[in-house]
């Protein structure tokens, strides 16, 4: 493979574009770009936990995702819950973002409430989980940063930035952050979710074809890598330049 759909170089992310405070009714959100890619990400504060979880002392993050009915250009597809239920992608998704999210968080010094991160995939050019999970992060930034000078949270809980991109696996050669021509025709489409250190949260992949080496596997990770660290970067420049300062938000030396 010669080269790529948008010209970009096999080893960059697609532009992002970050627009915070876009919805005015919750406590933190983010209209999210990468490339033709966009997601309304916002996060929710109650100030309760769910039944189960009451008296425990520790806090939840839960995470909704939903595709627009016109967010790929061939044609309007009905929304999961009208008429139909929810498609075992559209679930398995949202649990993703969920861990993910969760992951980033100290749950004791959360504190006994629940963040409701939303994501809304507006336009989907590819990467819409991923992209979900590095705005959702945004987000949550938002809303803690929010209920913090408010008062309400007084302990910091943010263990690390956390950030999501795809990597894949084509005619012999590594693409970081793919659109929807190269996610397929991929023979593998690697989603690694991990924190701005390395540290790694969630993997998927799965071979379509031929089963590939192991070295190929590990050098897809290490570029994912590259990619999460360079997007954990732009949300600390987002955010900072929104007046949060996410270095107030986490946990001194991250635990």
């Amino acid at each position: 493979m010669k080269s790529r759909p948008d010209g970009r170089a096999f080893d960059a992310l697609r532009p992002v574009e970050m627009t915070v405070g876009f919805h005015r009714m919750s406590e933190g959100s983010v209209l999210y770009r990468a490339g033709s890619t966009v997601v309304l990400a916002t996060a929710s504060v109650d100030e309760k936990v769910p039944p189960w979880m009451e008296g425990k002392g520790k806090g939840w993050v839960t995470a909704e995702y939903q595709m627009h009915p016109r967010c790929n250009p061939k044609s309007r597809e009905n929304r999961d819950g009208r008429g139909k239920a929810p498609s075992g992608r559209t679930q398995e998704i949202q649990r993703l973002v969920g861990r993910a999210l969760r992951a980033a968080v100290d749950m004791k010094k959360l504190g006994e409430r629940q963040i409701s991160i939303d994501c809304d995939v507006l336009e989907a050019d590819g990467g819409t989980r991923t992209a979900s999970v590095t705005a959702g992060f945004v987000a949550l930034c938002l809303a803690l940063d929010k209920i913090t000078k408010s008062g309400k949270l007084t302990t910091p809980c943010v263990r690390e930035a956390v950030a999501a991109t795809s990597v894949g696996y084509l005619e012999d050669d590594l693409a970081l952050d793919l659109v929807y021509l190269e996610d397929s025709k991929a023979e593998v489409d690697l989603n690694l979710v991990a924190t701005r250190s390395g540290q790694i949260i969630e993997i998927q992949g799965t071979a379509e074809g031929a089963p590939i080496p192991r070295k190929d596997v590990l050098r897809m990770m290490d570029l994912g890598l590259i990619g999460v660290e360079t997007l954990t970067h732009l949300q600390e420049k987002v955010l900072a330049s929104a007046g949060v300062e996410l270095a107030k938000l986490m946990i001194p030396g991250g635990k």
